[in-house]
């Protein structure tokens, strides 16, 4: 089963993503705070991270660029989630940017679609 790991710091999303993955046959682990994600990955590594651009004061950006910076996990994709429908995702470095990125609110066939895809391409 593949292993996918949420970062928001909006419960109500978190709820909704484990919702939906876990129906959809993945296992799934959600953190609502960015502190505790490279502890999580060290722990458990996923397959897939979905990771929010705004944690409480961090910046999701940044924790994308150290996890893409890293030998131990270069090669997990990031999905970056975002309300902000301006972010320049696109004009980004893809070698230490996200591997796709999803607005909020998101379709959740948009989302299965992406995680689908992103898995089958790191496959």
């Amino acid at each position: 089963m593949r292993r996918i790991l949420a970062v928001d710091d909006d419960n109500d999303i978190l709820e909704i993503l484990q919702y939906i993955l876990e129906e959809s046959g993945y296992e799934v682990e959600t953190l609502s705070d960015g502190h505790c994600l490279f502890d999580s990955i060290r722990k458990h590594q996923p397959d897939l991270i979905l990771l929010d651009i705004m944690l409480g004061g961090l910046d999701g950006r940044e924790l994308c660029k150290h996890l893409k910076g890293m030998k131990e996990t270069h090669d997990i994709p990031v999905i970056m989630i975002s309300a902000s429908h301006s972010v320049p995702i696109k004009a980004q470095n893809h070698t230490d940017g996200p591997d796709d990125f999803i607005a909020k609110p998101f379709d959740l066939d948009v989302l299965l679609q992406s995680v689908k895809r992103q898995l089958n391409q790191a496959a």
